[in-house]
């Protein structure tokens, strides 16, 4: 982050969709890690001369930015909102990216997906690059006159929320997290009692390349969301589903028996990964009414 810092985030904003009415979409763009440019969408909510809170929102494993008529939820409350895209993902069919990961690795192969790439040292590995990025994407959104600087929230579900979990540890100035069933916690719990991808990957990884457990799980050490928790002080939300395959209940729970601000969870006992789906985000609207009410 330091080293990020030196560098400007040169953002560049370009009007889109402008049949909305009542919302400003932009195609955004900015440095993150690297000096690699960073794809996103930014909406803004009429009247626009009046700064209001900003919902920051990370993506789920595989996915991209889609469209910008994806995200139309949070303007439509009154709050503005950033997308970000993941570098190197977007390769599903309904929410195509548009940032490539060109970042160097340690130059050891890695099983396909994202979980493995540059997996051997923490320089190198993929998250690190992307919490930068996340991280930077809060700092646009600040500095954005649309936006009142202390009233930001991260938001995402799966892999999106573990990078919001890890936003919020990494900046003691984000007011609100809502992590819904997170992803990139406990990783050495999650590959022991499932086998389903993403953390699978890392699984077969280790298949190939024997004796290299060692230096694996010191690398993910450095990016659990259960260290990240500790560190964070926003009021949380969080949720999670007891059957989860993909990610497990108890790594759920280590996250949030170790996040250190004020919590709440909502625990979901008969779903999969789907979590709370949109049971879960009306209770959302409601966390974010409670605590910054519409025209606040």
């Amino acid at each position: 982050l330091r080293e990020a810092d030196e560098q400007a985030h040169d953002v560049s904003f370009t009007r889109v969709a402008p049949g909305l009415e009542t919302i400003e979409a932009f195609d955004v763009s900015f440095v993150g890690f690297g000096g690699q440019r960073i794809n996103g969408w930014m909406l803004i909510p009429g009247p626009f001369d009046e700064p209001r809170p900003c919902v920051v929102q990370y993506l789920g494993y595989s996915g991209g930015r889609g469209s910008v008529f994806d995200w139309l939820l949070w303007p439509s409350l009154g709050y503005a909102c950033l997308v970000m895209d993941t570098r190197g993902q977007g390769w599903s069919h309904h929410n195509p990216g548009a940032t490539v990961d060109s970042s160097v690795t340690d130059g050891v192969p890695s099983v396909p997906g994202c979980m493995t790439r540059g997996i051997l040292d923490p320089e190198s590995y993929f998250y690190r690059r992307v919490f930068v990025d996340a991280v930077r994407a809060v700092q646009v959104a600040r500095a954005h006159p649309s936006v009142d600087a202390e009233l930001i929230a991260v938001h995402g579900a799966s892999q999106g929320g573990g990078i919001a979990l890890a936003v919020a540890g990494l900046d003691p100035s984000v007011h609100l997290l809502l992590a819904d069933v997170p992803f990139l916690c406990h990783f050495r719990r999650a590959i022991d009692v499932v086998d389903t991808l993403p953390y699978g990957e890392i699984t077969q990884f280790l298949a190939a390349h024997r004796t290299s457990a060692d230096a694996v799980f010191r690398t993910l050490s450095y990016f659990d969301g259960v260290s990240f928790a500790a560190r964070a002080n926003a009021r949380a939300s969080f949720s999670v589903a007891l059957a989860d395959t993909v990610c497990p209940p108890s790594t759920v729970f280590a996250a949030y028996n170790h996040y250190a601000g004020p919590k709440e969870i909502t625990v979901y006992p008969y779903n999969n990964h789907e979590g709370g789906g949109l049971a879960q985000r009306e209770l959302q609207v409601e966390f974010l009414r409670c605590e910054w009410p519409v025209g606040s």
